[in-house]
């Protein structure tokens, strides 16, 4: 079975912006069954949790009090990249909207809660090393059965 990488907070582990987790079940159990390892590319940045909520805005990493936070992001980033290579993951199931991990909308960079399309920093570099995304949404919904499927079709 190919190896699955996820975000960790949707494994349990408490490392959000504001120092939760964003627990999934059903990731939870890949993690348990050793076919997933989980990542957080903030925490591989050296960011502290808690910390203070980010989005992008343009091409920048901004905190809610304007402070650029960029290439923090891109280190993490790149440092969960690595992790997904080193590990031959095929699949990486995400936290939706994240700066680093949303994939398909992220939030829009006004502290608005108002969403528009794109993906986080760690995304974009799974999507450019043909690392198929799901978000916890899209992965949540799917039945044990569609799950071996999935990682059997990336086998």
């Amino acid at each position: 079975m190919p190896c699955v990488i996820v975000s960790a907070c949707l494994a349990g582990i408490p490392c959000r912006y504001d120092g939760r987790a964003n627990t999934c079940a059903p990731v939870v159990e890949l993690v348990r069954r050793g076919l997933a390892v989980p990542v957080c590319p903030e925490g591989l940045a050296e960011l502290p949790t808690p910390r203070p909520p980010c989005e992008i805005a343009g091409e920048r990493v901004l905190r809610n009090d304007g402070a650029d936070l960029t290439e923090a992001f891109a280190r993490g980033a790149q440092r969960a990249l690595e992790m997904a290579l080193r590990h031959e993951c095929r699949l990486a199931v995400v936290k939706s909207r994240s700066p680093s991990c949303g994939a398909g909308q992220i939030y829009d960079g006004s502290f608005s809660k108002r969403l528009c399309e794109g993906d986080g920093l760690w995304v974009r570099l799974l999507r450019r090393h043909a690392i198929a995304i799901m978000t916890e949404e899209t992965f949540a919904k799917k039945t044990e059965e569609e799950i071996r499927e999935l990682l059997s079709s990336l086998s």
